[in-house]
């Protein structure tokens, strides 16, 4: 059987399923039917198997004209009804992994996913989990699913674990380039995991010895950001209290060409990697009586920063002879990184959240977004304009997109706090974090 699928990969005649068409599915399922396979996409959504249907893009690192095209010639298709399992020969799970408000894992998502997929595939059919989870996962939960239906996973069934690596916004890397770390649960899976992988990527095939392998790197890549940006938190908030400008430390630095790489403070972490994985990992050590006290610190540090950025605002405006109830807040972003339409996680919600508790009366512009959700409230974005400029007693720029014309809000509000060092030049209504 691990021939038989080998070839059907090799020669393009496999049908390739990807269970999840958000951020990471929808992008690999693109680049599967680009390679020349026939691709079905999995999701509960009505609204996400409508829009692929019907060619209308919603991901920003899709091309809309290559989804247009693959759905036109009928190289990519998506439907709700999972029995279509049946029909594939290769399946991906691309679905959410998030914690709770415990800071512990919620697995529903994969659990489901192995389950559906266990209820309709067929031998000779492999299956890789690319969600971010903590190590153990795909053994503990797909595996276990697979083979209490029966099958023999190395044998007529191949499961293996090979971790997303999408940076939304990233103009260098995308799915098609990055490379792709595999671990099979046995060689056999890890053999047909990378053909499959090499068959559509042009990036490299790192082939490490097991799923746990592949999950655990996937958590030190995040969480090695994590704390590095936990530093850079640390060193802003002294930096400030000393009168120093820790953006130009943070570059002085970087001048180095061995041993230091630089990462910058900011208002918080955001989207559904960095904020998250670090304490997956937590959770994992715990069985073994693991204590990580570092990775928690940091965790510690970057969720403290929305209520820092308050506090620096509020501290602002008494300079003004001004509270913070009652001042017009302008929060210029809502996505967690520049240039993208993704607010998951993004710090600048919970500082809504506050600026609310303080009584304070924001508006947020966003180009990227116009409506979010925040407490379960759709809340429409406004234009950015000289009047509402004006009128604000400061403006807060949260996220740096290049959309922002930084010379016009600085010529036009009256006092501005930069989480991001968008604007490099001194003036005296112009703070940095």
């Amino acid at each position: 059987m691990k021939k038989q699928l080998i070839e059907k990969l090799q020669n393009k005649t496999a049908t390739i399923g990807v269970l999840g068409l958000g951020y990471v599915g929808l992008p690999l399922a693109v680049e599967k039917a680009k390679a020349g396979y026939n691709v079905i996409g999995f999701d509960v959504q009505d609204e996400k198997v409508n829009k692929v249907n019907a060619g209308d893009n919603y991901i920003g690192d899709v091309i809309p004209a290559d989804l247009e095209a693959l759905v036109k010639d009928g190289k990519l298709t998506a439907t709700t009804n999972f029995e279509e399992l049946a029909n594939v020969d290769a399946v991906a799970i691309c679905v959410p992994t998030p914690i709770d408000i415990y800071k512990q894992p919620n697995m529903k998502y994969v659990q489901a996913s192995a389950e559906s997929i266990a209820e309709y595939m067929t031998e000779g059919t492999l299956v890789v989990l690319e969600s971010t989870t903590y190590p153990g996962t795909t053994e503990e939960i797909v595996k276990v699913a697979i083979e209490n239906k029966g099958f023999k996973v190395g044998e007529n069934v191949f499961v293996a674990y090979s971790p997303e690596r999408v940076d939304p916004g990233n103009k260098q890397f995308k799915t098609k380039n990055t490379p792709k770390v595999v671990g099979g649960i046995t060689p056999n899976c890890t053999e047909v995991a990378s053909t499959l992988y090499r068959n559509v990527l042009e990036g490299d095939i790192h082939e490490v010895s097991s799923p746990s392998v592949a999950e655990m790197e996937k958590l030190l890549e995040n969480t090695f950001r994590n704390i590095n940006i936990a530093l850079a938190n640390e060193m802003a908030m002294l930096c400030e209290k000393m009168n120093i400008d820790v953006w130009e430390v943070v570059d002085a630095a970087a001048t180095k060409p061995y041993g230091f790489m630089p990462f910058y403070p900011g208002p918080g972490l955001g989207g559904h990697c960095i904020p998250i994985d670090p304490w997956y990992l937590t959770y994992k050590a715990r069985e073994y009586n693991i204590h990580t006290k570092l990775i928690q610190t940091a965790g510690e540090i970057n969720d403290s920063m929305p209520e820092y950025v308050v506090n620096r605002m509020m501290q602002l405006l008494n300079k003004h002879k001004k509270p913070l109830a009652g001042s017009k807040v302008l929060v210029l972003g809502v996505a967690y990184k520049k240039d993208i339409d993704d607010y998951r996680e993004s710090p600048i919600l919970p500082i809504m959240n506050l600026l609310t508790e303080a009584e304070a009366e924001w508006e947020a512009v966003d180009p990227y977004i116009p409506e979010f959700k925040l407490n379960g409230e759709m809340i429409k974005t406004v234009e950015l304009s000289e009047d509402k400029l004006k009128e604000s007693d400061i403006v807060l720029i949260a996220t740096n997109h290049s959309d922002f014309d930084f010379e016009y809000i600085v010529g036009n509000a009256s006092l501005i706090l930069d989480t991001r060092n968008s604007i490099k030049e001194t003036n005296r209504k112009l703070y940095k974090l």
